[in-house]
């Protein structure tokens, strides 16, 4: 592909040119048919080419695109209006951006002023991103290493277990980070009773607690936001992939006490808040809530958990599968590759979590019958992969 003369080997990239889409749907240069299941790792939240969000990005751009966050701006308004219709009741104000490790950036900047400490706690397991400060409080060491050295005074305790976190956290820590539902590192799920735990942990403590739902937020566990399946809301709550519909924002949403520490000037961003990234947004908002598309996400998670399950009892291939609504993983006993790029022969776009982890993140507008059509493949993938093993030996 001639794309790889100039944008290097960062990607790893599979020999599909995708031409165009519409809703769970992909089609190549070649005319070929995908469901997708990869779903531009979660930013296809709406699906392709949305109505919504398609008419308002063409409207938008008949009227302006770049108005700076100096000035005001009416579709801005209407979106942030429609956005706290949605947010966490605590959390009431905002700084927009444009990607999640931007949204995380933010986040660390806003705690760190906020409460005057400079140690912060993250989970192993952690993913929040690759720019300097996110990479900090990313656990993998494949990432980090090259970097070093990064921030200092990060610590990271094991997800799940509210002891060792007890055990980590200190009177200087300023911030404990935190995916309610973990997604780079093969969609783990928080056990029970462990974010109220930490809520209480933070409470005694004077530490703030910042949930990362770049991936998980938006409807796409079957509620709007993932803590909601806790009841346990943070103090900031970091949002990015979907929540423009494919268009690239984020957003770090905060109790309006925390965003009144940053001076004018602390932070900004050029393109933040820009009014086809928020037209977008709007769009966005209005087809979650009125929609169904959470309703969907919930009943087709459940549908497709129910059909992996069924596989499982028959492939012994699968260890577990896991997950929420339609954020799933499905590890296995084998490296996926061979079953990504078999998928991809018989028209299903699946992504990975490490090296035998399938992760699951398709559109929330996915119908039943995508589902039903996905699960006659995948049982064909694992069919075909036991075969494999089984003549290796």
């Amino acid at each position: 592909m001639s794309e790889d003369k100039f944008l290097g080997n960062l990607y790893q990239r599979f020999p599909v040119t995708v031409d165009r889409g519409i809703g769970a749907h992909v089609w190549d240069t070649n005319n070929k048919e995908y469901i997708d299941c990869m779903g531009g790792y979660g930013v296809a939240l709406l699906g392709h080419q949305n109505e919504r969000v398609t008419n308002a990005l063409k409207s938008q751009l008949e009227k302006i695109i770049t108005v700076h966050s100096s000035l005001y701006n009416k579709t801005r308004e209407e979106f942030l209006e429609n956005l706290f219709k949605v947010a966490p009741k605590n959390l009431s104000q905002v700084h927009l951006n444009n990607s999640g490790a931007e949204a995380i950036e933010a986040a660390m900047k806003f705690a760190r002023k906020f409460t005057g400490k400079t140690e912060m706690v993250a989970m192993n397991g952690s993913y929040h991103g690759k720019s300097m400060g996110a990479l900090s409080i990313t656990f993998n060491p494949k990432y980090r290493k090259s970097f070093k050295p990064l921030i200092e005074k990060v610590s990271f305790s094991p997800f799940g277990d509210i002891e060792k976190l007890r055990e980590t956290v200190n009177d200087q820590t300023s911030f404990v980070i935190l995916e309610p539902i973990q997604g780079e590192s093969g969609i783990h799920v928080a056990p029970d009773g462990f974010l109220q735990d930490v809520r209480k942990l933070c409470d005694e403590k004077g530490i703030l607690l910042i949930y990362d739902e770049i991936q998980a937020g938006l409807g796409r566990t079957g509620k709007m936001w993932a803590h909601e399946h806790w009841d346990t809301p943070p103090d900031i709550l970091c949002l990015a992939k979907g929540i423009a519909g494919g268009v690239p924002m984020g957003a770090t949403l905060v109790k309006p006490e925390i965003l009144d520490c940053i001076s004018k000037g602390e932070h900004s961003s050029t393109f933040g808040g820009n009014p086809l990234s928020c037209a977008a947004g709007l769009a966005t908002m209005q087809a979650l809530t009125q929609d169904k598309l959470v309703e969907n996400s919930a009943n087709m998670g459940r549908l497709f958990r129910q059909g992996l399950d069924k596989l499982k009892e028959k492939h012994p291939v699968i260890r577990e599968v896991r997950g929420k609504g339609l954020m799933i993983g499905v590890e296995l006993k084998f490296e996926v590759r061979d079953i990504l790029m078999e998928g991809i022969e018989k028209g299903l776009l699946l992504l990975y979590s490490g090296r035998n982890i399938l992760r699951l993140l398709p559109p929330l507008v996915i119908t039943e019958a995508d589902v039903t059509k996905s699960l006659e493949i995948l049982d064909e993938l694992f069919t075909n992969e036991e075969k494999r093993k089984n003549a290796q030996g």
